[in-house]
């Protein structure tokens, strides 16, 4: 699943072929590639381990292996890459380059490899290449202020870039010296021993280069440029899997290795998460795109994922990871059919839309749908998220988890009020002209409505998925938490003594 969009992107760059030729050859590959992540999810054990695991010789002097596995958390995010490809496939069919296609293969294959990697070098390697084809589509294919958008996001991407790459390195030279050989290996990292200066400055280097990605306040100000000026293929991209490639890594970076850290200092990344979701959320009532208020919608949900992670038990990590999924599918779903508002009346502006239910019903009905995911109603894979992460944060902290609730309703808010202004009032000159979903695009969203109710009634097969490999990481911080309680205790006992 890393290789063949990869191989199947740069053929089509090189290989002189007619555009038409090159998208369905493209759709042909994101097909086969829905295939396999299906296999994957039908043969994935839950174990809590790795699973599918590969491990071959790559730098091997400097401890440097290609190696690869899947947990409960890296299977979700690949399902959720392989479920809506062919939906961006579908839904961006007419008048795209073959270079557009090509970037979309590339972008595929590069964060299946980023979600799967085992090794950080590997992890690094990937983490870069995904960056590359969406620099390119924004670049090449964005709006007016495209370019300004691009340098702010390259500046930020490459600033938590830089910052992640010195922290592998210091990592590694940390085990090199206590161990005496080089590894990039995750699993010989985490058995790395820092403390004081070294282990906090480490930690805050990677904590920043994902909290860059997610993105978490006040380290979001890339977000609505970016997501509003890229063509909305790459927007698709960027809000649907991307922005949750920095949540998983977190959790399957950063808590393992540093589980005294992130415990140290999961409240107020905790609380920077709800600042997010307030602020974003305001922010979001404040815009006149449709566009860009989805992407600070977006922002404010990214907030609350992050709020489930540093909450710290299994009901809330469970739940940002089921949020993950459903925020892809509902935002995702929600950034094609804004997309396609924009190419047939050349605008998404909210004040000149309306009255779009009377003209497509079917279009009207989908939005419907992927908005009420969006806002967490019940019967939805939204609301599943939300209540698990919601339920979490009570029991971290009952006020926390007042205020992570309260603020979930400033989402339903702007949503509704959008839907309102853009579904109903009354058809214009602009609007009376609009066409319906075709069957094509129709075949294309089909399934993730599917998906949005039957994990919204359903979700067990899901839950069991996720919920062994979590469990493992909430083992990890009650090991750390019960070691530092014995260690104060045996100072404590010391201290008594010494008195």
């Amino acid at each position: 699943m890393i290789f063949l969009p990869i191989v199947a992107g740069f053929l089509l760059l090189a290989a002189p072929m007619a555009v038409s030729a090159a998208r369905t050859l493209g759709l042909v590959v994101v097909l086969v590639q829905l295939l396999l992540g299906l296999m994957l999810f039908g043969q994935f054990q839950g174990t809590g381990s790795l699973e599918f695991t590969e491990h071959y010789r790559w730098i091997s002097d400097y401890g440097i292996f290609y190696s690869l596995g899947v947990d409960g958390i890296s299977l979700m995010i690949i399902m959720v890459i392989a479920v809506l490809f062919p939906v961006a496939f579908l839904l961006q069919w007419e008048g795209k380059s073959k270079g557009f296609w090509a970037n979309l293969l590339l972008v595929q294959g590069a964060m299946v490899g980023a979600v799967a990697a085992a090794d950080l070098i590997l992890f690094y390697v990937f983490w870069e290449l995904m960056l590359i084809p969406i620099f390119f589509m924004m670049g090449l294919y964005g709006g007016k202020d495209r370019i300004a958008a691009t340098v702010k996001i390259t500046i930020y991407t490459m600033a938590g870039s830089l910052l992640m790459f010195v922290a592998i390195l210091a990592l590694a030279v940390s085990y090199y010296n206590q161990f005496g050989e080089w590894s990039f290996a995750l699993a010989d990292l985490t058995q790395v021993t820092l403390s004081g200066s070294t282990a906090f400055w480490i930690f805050a280097a990677f904590m920043l280069a994902f909290a860059i990605k997610i993105p978490l306040f006040p380290l979001h100000t890339w977000l609505p440029d970016a997501y509003t000026e890229a063509p909305t293929a790459a927007t698709f991209v960027l809000s649907a899997v991307m922005a949750k490639i920095g949540v998983y890594a977190v959790i399957r970076f950063i808590l393992p290795v540093y589980p005294n850290e992130f415990i140290m200092y999961a409240t107020p990344l905790l609380i920077l998460g709800l600042i997010g979701m307030v602020y974003c959320g305001i922010a979001a009532i404040q815009q006149k795109d449709a566009k860009r208020m989805l992407a600070y919608s977006s922002a404010s949900h990214l907030g609350l994922i992050a709020v489930g992670i540093f909450a710290m038990n299994t009901q809330a990590m469970v739940g940002s990871v089921y949020q993950i999924v459903a925020h892809a599918m509902a935002t995702g779903m929600l950034f094609l059919l804004v997309g396609l508002l924009e190419e047939r009346l050349g605008t998404r502006e909210i004040d000149s839309l309306g009255g779009i239910a009377k003209v497509a019903p079917i279009y009207a009905t989908f939005f419907a749908i992927a908005m009420l995911a969006s806002v967490g109603l019940p019967g939805t894979n939204g609301f599943i998220g939300e209540f698990l992460i919601i339920l979490g944060t009570f029991k971290y902290n009952v006020w926390l988890g007042v205020v992570a609730a309260t603020t979930v309703l400033v989402g339903v808010s702007y949503i509704l009020w959008m839907y309102q202004r853009v579904i109903f009032q009354k058809t214009n000159q602009l609007t009376e002209e609009f066409k319906d979903l075709n069957p094509r695009e129709i075949i294309g969203l089909a399934p993730i409505v599917v998906l949005i109710i039957f994990m919204g009634v359903y979700p067990k097969p899901f839950i069991e998925k996720i919920e062994p490999t979590v469990e493992n990481y909430i083992e990890i911080i009650e090991r750390q938490s019960q070691a530092v309680v014995a260690e104060v205790r045996n100072d404590g006992g010391v201290n008594h003594d010494n008195r």
